[in-house]
């Protein structure tokens, strides 16, 4: 991958990934970050777009799937390195993936055929199209499933990643999460709140949240909350320079727990505060704090 911190390079963005897992939304948002956006150019005709001088060097996104008549994992990766050769470009290549089970649940609820079983049963085109693109997604600089996300995550983390005014610094985004719904695909770093005293087992906390007074007071009086904490940022803070050095312009920070309601909301919030403190842009969303209560 080409320096993401030269100001002076192009960029490119080549989108690939599963069917349904939300390319046409992604590129939709490329091109409301201001990027001209292509959707399944002919792969032979790629290196002309992005030397196309009517485009006066502005930055690219274009998607590339299974529907196109001409799609070869092989070509897209040619096209891809070739790219990457120019020195005044900046070339990333973007996977979105998905799970079987949540791609089979949208064809479902939207009645789209899959592209590639037309006649056959959707799990059969999902099973066949993983095959063919398992290479594309293995060398692909940036992989998001989109399994368990919303629609604004989604666009949340395009921008995070692929926003070309790095005046703002590092962006820091913090989620909270239940371990039983699974960990977030899109972290880059996750901490376990588990080993927290749990509010759920106190009948006048479980309905509350980590954002309510009286769960927070609770998990403050955990003897180990304070040292906790302290490790976290002594952690955190060093480290978070060394991934804007490198030009890493998005990380995000997951934080999980049993229910993902009460302990990792309230860890969250505070390192959002921590962070906040410190100049950083940050940002906090809860995956799970609304979904069932139970252990």
């Amino acid at each position: 991958m080409t320096d993401p911190t030269s100001p002076a390079k192009r960029r490119v963005v080549i989108l690939s990934g599963m069917s349904g897992a939300g390319l046409s939304t992604a590129l939709k948002v490329f091109e409301d970050l201001g990027y001209e956006a292509v959707d399944n150019l002919r792969l032979s005709l790629i290196p002309a777009l992005v030397e196309d001088s009517a485009l006066s060097g502005r930055h690219l996104a274009v998607a590339i799937d299974t529907r196109n008549a001409n799609f070869s994992v092989d070509e897209l990766l040619r096209v891809d390195h070739l790219l990457m050769e120019k020195p005044d470009l900046q070339v990333s290549l973007l996977f979105l993936d998905c799970s079987d089970d949540a791609l089979q649940q949208r064809f479902t609820e939207t009645r789209r055929r899959h592209p590639l079983a037309i006649d056959r049963p959707v799990t059969d085109g999902i099973k066949h199209e993983r095959e063919m693109l398992w290479g594309l997604k293995n060398e692909a600089d940036q992989v998001i499933d989109t399994s368990s996300i919303s629609i604004h995550d989604l666009r949340r983390l395009i921008a995070g990643y692929y926003r070309f005014d790095h005046t703002l610094g590092l962006t820091i985004f913090i989620t909270s999460f239940s371990y039983r719904h699974g960990v977030p695909r899109e972290a880059d770093l996750i901490f376990d709140a588990r080993f927290l005293n749990n509010p759920h087992w106190d009948a006048a906390l479980r309905p509350l949240t980590g954002r309510d007074a009286a769960v927070v007071d609770y998990i403050r009086k955990d003897p180990d909350y304070s040292s906790f904490m302290h490790n976290l940022s002594q952690f955190l803070l060093p480290l978070l320079p060394r991934y804007q050095q490198e030009g890493k312009s998005y990380l995000t920070i997951a934080i999980g727990c049993t229910g993902g309601r009460h302990r990792s909301v309230m860890v969250a919030e505070e390192l959002t505060t921590l962070l906040a403190a410190g100049d950083y842009v940050v940002g906090v969303g809860h995956r799970d704090v609304d979904r069932a209560t139970k252990i």
